[in-house]
C-alpha cells in the first residue's frame, strides 16, 4: 500500500479582478470546495501601498513591481489557508499557468483560464513550496498556530 500523501497547508489568494464579482468569488469557492480543500481561514482585505511592497518585496526592482502593487492595492481580495494532502501542487495545478491567455489554451479547465485576464490581472495567487507557504500565511493570518495544526494532523 503506497504511503498517504502529506497535508499541506497551502496560502491562496483571490486577486481584486475576481473579487470585483461576488458571483466569481461564489463560484470559485465551490472550485475550491469540490476539488476537496478545507478552507482553514479566510479574510477579506484592503491593502495599502506598504503592505504590497511589503508581500511583494522579493520583486522590488523588477519590470513588474509597480504594476503588481497597484493592482493589488486596487481593491478588495480574499486570502484563504488551504488544507489538503498535497495542498501546494494541487492548487497551483487547479490554477493553472500565470498568463491567463496561455491558460486558455494549455489548461483550458484552470482558473486562470475560467477567470483571468492578463499576466498581472490573473485572479489567483499560490504558494510554490512548502516554507514559502509557511512565510505567506504567517503574513496574511499572523494569529495561525502552526504547532497546533501540526500536532491535529499527526493524530
Amino acid at each position: 500500500m503506497p504511503p498517504r500523501p502529506l497535508t499541506q497547508l497551502t496560502l491562496a489568494l483571490l486577486k481584486p479582478d475576481l473579487t470585483a464579482n461576488s458571483l466569481k468569488v461564489s463560484k470559485v469557492l465551490g472550485h475550491i470546495q469540490q476539488n476537496d480543500f478545507n478552507i482553514v481561514a479566510h479574510k477579506k482585505l484592503l491593502w495599502s501601498k506598504n503592505d504590497a511592497e511589503a508581500f511583494y518585496g522579493e520583486h522590488r526592482g523588477k519590470f513588474f513591481f509597480e504594476r503588481l502593487c497597484g493592482y493589488m492595492t486596487s481593491g478588495h481580495f480574499h486570502a484563504l489557508i488551504l488544507e489538503k494532502p498535497n495542498a501546494i501542487p494541487e492548487w497551483r495545478s487547479l490554477i493553472g499557468p500565470t498568463h491567463p491567455p496561455r491558460a486558455r489554451i494549455n489548461a483550458p479547465d484552470t482558473l486562470r483560464s475560467l477567470y483571468g485576464m492578463t499576466d498581472t490581472r490573473n485572479s489567483f495567487h499560490g504558494s510554490d513550496a512548502v516554507s514559502s507557504a509557511k512565510e505567506e500565511i504567517r503574513f496574511f493570518f499572523p494569529e495561525y498556530d502552526f504547532e497546533k495544526w501540526e500536532q491535529q494532523t499527526e493524530k
